[in-house]
């Protein structure tokens, strides 16, 4: 069964890395910054060497602060994996930049609740995880429209030479923005990993090997090699006309919240914080100029997706129930 959650739980990493690459690329892509491809394979080698940088403080906070490892097995793991995954893969389909973050919790506690109800649930590793997904949002519109605001005055009295400044600095935005999402992102499914060895007896502590530390950022690398198009689409051109002083500042802004949250062990949506940070920055700008119908898909999607992971991780721990 290990290697079931474990094959599972790389197939999340990769997808997590496909369906987010839009978050960390879109703005330099659609603002002509940086050639697509080229732009996606940068993020991807930041996403390798994220992990192996700045700790493992979430990968702790989902593995060993979410569910009591006494009361759930690899089963668990396993049908929360399903859930996830088959929610990523549904809001991929139509474009949707859903939170890969919001679809493995749900899907984790989905299938605890079933296997063992509340009892296998750590309510302050809970509650600080949702504390975590609801403010990183509301700070990245926030820093978003600050940043914007600060380079608008900065910049008020440039030439518009000055766009080829912001085009050339995003190469470094974007690694840096990279490097924090890769941070925090891998992390979660190494919490994942190395809670299903603690349960299946291969762990005595909550440690996470060096070698799952690899495994997981070689996956999510490549899902960010391959990228996911259609929300690369979304999150580039539905808000707003992205030009370069919008992607530098959105950059800057989401990437501060993102490695923030990592280094507190705040497992944090970068979709979410990267579409609030891209609205925030349009609206420092002129509030008419942000398509605001696009932020309420985006909230239906963002209010979803729990309860959604959360139902399909519970129907497929009940059957494995049934089968077994």
């Amino acid at each position: 069964m290990i290697f079931i959650l474990i094959a599972l739980a790389l197939v999340f990493d990769f997808l997590n890395g496909f369906h987010d690459s839009s978050n960390v690329v879109a703005t330099p892509i659609s603002s002509g910054a940086i050639p697509p491809r080229r732009a996606l394979m940068m993020a991807a080698v930041a996403h390798f060497i994220g992990p192996f940088l700045f700790g493992v403080a979430v990968a702790t906070t989902i593995g060993d602060e979410l569910l009591f490892e006494e009361s759930i097995t690899t089963l668990t793991l396993i049908a929360g994996l399903v859930g996830a995954i088959a929610w990523n893969i549904i809001t991929w389909y139509a474009g949707l930049p859903s939170s890969s973050s919001h679809a493995l919790i749900g899907g984790l506690v989905g299938a605890a609740l079933v296997e063992s109800g509340v009892e296998a649930i750590q309510l302050n590793g809970l509650t600080k995880i949702i504390i975590a997904l609801l403010l990183s949002p509301v700070l990245g519109l926030a820093i978003g429209f600050g940043v914007m605001f600060i380079t608008l005055l900065a910049a008020r009295n440039s030439t518009p030479k000055v766009n080829d400044l912001f085009r050339r600095i995003q190469y470094g935005t974007l690694i840096g923005l990279a490097l924090s999402h890769g941070t925090n992102d891998a992390q979660k499914t190494m919490g994942v990993i190395t809670l299903g060895l603690v349960t299946a007896g291969m762990l005595d502590t909550f440690e996470v090997p060096i070698w799952v530390i690899l495994i997981c950022a070689m996956a999510i690398a490549l899902g960010t090699a391959l990228g996911g198009w259609r929300l690369i689409r979304t999150l580039g051109g539905k808000i707003f006309r992205i030009r370069p002083v919008h992607a530098f500042a959105s950059q800057v802004a989401g990437g501060a919240v993102i490695m923030g949250a990592a280094l507190a062990g705040a497992p944090v949506s970068t979709t979410q914080v990267m579409s609030t940070a891209i609205i925030g920055v349009g609206a420092a700008e002129r509030a008419n100029k942000v398509r605001w119908t696009v932020l309420r898909d985006l909230l239906v999607a963002w209010l979803l997706t729990i309860p959604a992971a959360a139902l399909v991780a519970a129907a497929s721990m009940w059957l494995i129930l049934v089968l077994t």
